[in-house]
């Protein structure tokens, strides 16, 4: 059984508040098209959404990076033509929206269970940002034991250099197939 996981594809990261910009838009497509196919062949699709609140004095990233993901705004709604294939399909069994705090889409939530339950071994990934938090997230994959596959075209980040060093990570430390 497998899994595809789309991590952060929102305004706020690719158009808004914090942008990956043109690499972020480029990839619009490319991630649309396999979230559809995943879920139109039956595959558990996670769709893993950071969430944040205005001034959360006790969040890290209040320190890093500027207001982003908020709760009940604009910036928050995913991007482009995955908003379409999250609508059109958000009420199957297989399709599972959850928000996220941190980085890993496994910190603080229930994913390693909803996988579990379904026998799930491997894990696609996709999304953003390739050397934040799809990084993180393979490696709570590669930790909790799953096989990890990367979307090489379906992912980016802030710039060429991390996303490059990032694919390259999880390629030769985390046993990653890139495809």
């Amino acid at each position: 059984m497998k899994a595809l996981i789309n991590i952060d594809y929102t305004f706020d990261f690719i158009e808004g508040a914090l942008p990956c910009g043109e690499s972020g838009i480029k990839i619009e497509s490319t991630i649309s098209t396999i979230t559809k196919q995943f879920i139109e062949e039956g595959h558990f699709t996670v769709f893993a959404i950071d969430l944040h609140t205005i001034k959360d004095q006790y969040h890290p990233e209040t320190k890093l990076f500027p207001p982003h993901n908020i709760k009940g705004t604009k910036g928050r709604n995913l991007y482009g033509a995955l908003k379409e294939v999250y609508e059109q399909n958000k009420e199957l069994d297989h399709v599972y929206w959850m928000d996220k705090t941190r980085y890993s889409a496994f910190a603080g939530t229930d994913l390693e269970i909803k996988l579990n339950e379904r026998n799930i071994k491997d894990v696609h990934l996709v999304g953003v940002c390739t050397d934040i938090c799809v990084l993180h997230t393979a490696v709570d994959c590669y930790n909790k034991g799953f096989n990890l596959f990367i979307h090489e075209k379906a992912t980016a980040s802030f710039n060429d250099a991390g996303h490059i060093w990032a694919l390259d990570h999880f390629k030769s430390t985390l046993g990653a197939s890139i495809l």
